[in-house]
């Protein structure tokens, strides 16, 4: 595959991580815990579709093969980085509303 098309994947697969990380926030101020729970599973699994585009270049990378960098290429990793905080954050917020009485 080629960079631009690997960067692409990147910011979708990214974005839909982000996306079902900020709904199961939003099903968690409900305190439909079970919805939050579900949500956040679903954006691991596009999370982990981003990072095999990630270790693809890193692999092509390790191998010999230099990866063009271009300004997609930067801002899909910036996608990828954002979405990965947000889960972070967000599955500590989700705690935090499950721990309120």
């Amino acid at each position: 595959m080629d960079t631009e098309t690997i960067a692409m994947t990147l910011i979708a697969h990214a974005g839909d991580a982000r996306t079902l990380a900020f709904q199961a926030l939003q099903a968690a101020k409900k305190h439909d815990f079970a919805e939050a729970d579900r949500l956040m599973e679903e954006s691991e699994k596009a999370s982990v579709l981003a990072h095999h585009g990630q270790t693809d270049l890193l692999v092509s990378e390790a191998n010999g093969d230099p990866v063009d960098i271009s300004i997609l290429l930067i801002h899909s990793q910036d996608h990828l980085m954002t979405s990965m905080l947000a889960q972070e954050l967000i599955r500590e917020m989700i705690e935090m509303y499950k721990n309120q009485k």
